[in-house]
């Protein structure tokens, strides 16, 4: 009988996953396999949370199928190869990914499974379109949104997979335990897992997705899918989710954020290093200034706009689009600071934080990155009067602030100081960053 291993990554999902199916297919015994590797375990309380539940789901799913998920600690290239040698197994079965990380995990995969014969196939499943699949006129990768953006519409997606009826496991395999929760997260992080996630999809596609194109950018109506967490660990099949939006009464403009995400991937396939280098030539010269990050940090900047979206980062383990955009250009624009510092900030609190997509964004809003007009600014009270003109985000994440009208609640440094002083919400250090020179 043949048999095959599955080595599951940021694909925890029955539904249309390649991996998985291509496994079932051709052999008559599956081995699905996820490899505890203590580096991607500790850094994110949200993401080793959110990875927890999933995986505990994707246990279920597979146990209502005759299967289980095999767990074991180590690194996946070794765990592989033991597994392979105890059940016999012949072919391996991985979704591609675009990090450094994944593609050192699949270098390694590609020598041991050389070295002991045994068959790699590497599959799609992590994004809608295969990073190398578009490219411009002239052969290379595309380097701009809007020219691969036309490129995603028109691209043929493949069909999507049926959930296996039937996963066999080889006589005798121990499953192994799952990694225990440890503390830390934020409270009001949602479950994990694909049957969460579906739940939360078909509620979302139902019926909030029709006014997105409208309110996508409305910070106090909060108007966004909230589906990032869910698709940054593959409990939702982007292709799925894709095709779905794509039918659905205001789909179009939610499906050009897919499209982002899959651009995102493709850069970062052609440029590995994007969350540690600069993608456009000429590094830029930034201030080294501590207590200014950390009060960009800590939510404590003074303007309204930007603490909230900081705070809401800290609270929920999420924060709302426009305000990434907002609080990423306030750091490297007007402080002046390394979007690199940035960066890291995210990725250690953000349950859906991605290398690709929060490496790209921050690079783009910097402009070391693929924004076309690298020299792009924003002016934050505009940016507050435009998507936050009740006020109602900062009242929401910014108590002390609370008691403000509309008028005031952007600018309270305009207030009489008595009333400042009360409130007990700082000065605005833009001012005093703005005018410092880099070091």
């Amino acid at each position: 009988m043949k048999t095959a291993i599955v080595l599951f990554t940021r694909d925890l999902r029955v539904r249309d996953n390649p991996a998985l199916a291509a496994a079932c297919e051709q052999a008559d015994l599956v081995v699905p396999l996820f490899a505890v590797d203590a580096t991607l375990m500790s850094a994110a309380p949200n993401r080793t949370r959110f990875l927890l539940e999933s995986l505990t789901d994707l246990r279920d799913e597979l146990r209502a199928r005759g299967g289980d998920l095999v767990v074991r600690s180590g690194r996946p290239e070794a765990e592989v190869v033991r597994l392979a040698t105890q059940a016999d197994a012949q072919t391996v079965c991985i979704a591609g990914d675009a990090s450094r990380y994944a593609a050192r995990r699949q270098q390694a995969l590609e020598r041991e499974c050389a070295r002991h014969r045994l068959e790699l196939r590497v599959t799609q499943g992590v994004t809608v379109v295969p990073p190398g699949e578009l490219r411009a006129a002239d052969g290379d990768p595309y380097k701009v949104f809007t020219p691969y953006w036309h490129a995603w519409r028109q691209a043929r997606w493949r069909q999507t997979l049926a959930a296996p009826h039937k996963v066999r496991l080889p006589p005798g395999m121990r499953a192994g335990a799952l990694p225990r929760r440890g503390g830390g997260g934020s409270p009001t992080l949602p479950p994990g897992g694909e049957t969460a996630g579906w739940q939360r999809a078909r509620a979302w596609l139902d019926g909030p997705l029709s006014g997105y194109a409208d309110g996508h950018d409305d910070l106090a109506g909060d108007r966004t899918s909230r589906l990032g967490a869910y698709l940054r660990f593959g409990c939702l099949s982007p292709l799925e989710l894709a095709r779905h939006a794509r039918r659905c009464p205001g789909g179009e403009e939610f499906t050009r954020q897919m499209a982002w995400r899959d651009f995102f991937h493709q850069v970062t396939a052609t440029f590995p290093d994007m969350a540690r280098t600069a993608y456009r030539p000429g590094e830029r010269r930034w201030r080294r200034d501590q207590d200014a990050f950390d009060a960009w940090r800590a939510g404590r900047t003074g303007v309204p706009i930007v603490d909230a979206g900081l705070r809401q980062l800290a609270a929920e383990g999420y924060m709302h689009n426009r305000a990434r955009l907002i609080t990423a250009h306030f750091l490297t624009r007007i402080l002046q600071i390394d979007w690199r510092l940035g960066y890291l900030h995210f990725f250690a609190l953000l349950a859906d934080g991605d290398v690709a997509s929060n490496a790209g964004n921050w690079q783009w809003v910097a402009g070391t990155g693929n924004n076309p007009r690298p020299g792009r600014t924003m002016n934050m009270l505009r940016q507050a009067r435009r998507f936050d003109p009740s006020g109602g985000y900062v009242r929401r994440y910014i108590p002390e602030l609370a008691c403000l009208n509309a008028r005031d609640i952007q600018l309270p440094w305009r207030l009489p100081a008595d009333v400042r002083r009360r409130l007990r919400y700082p000065q605005p250090m833009t001012a005093s960053a703005a005018s410092r020179q880099p070091p």
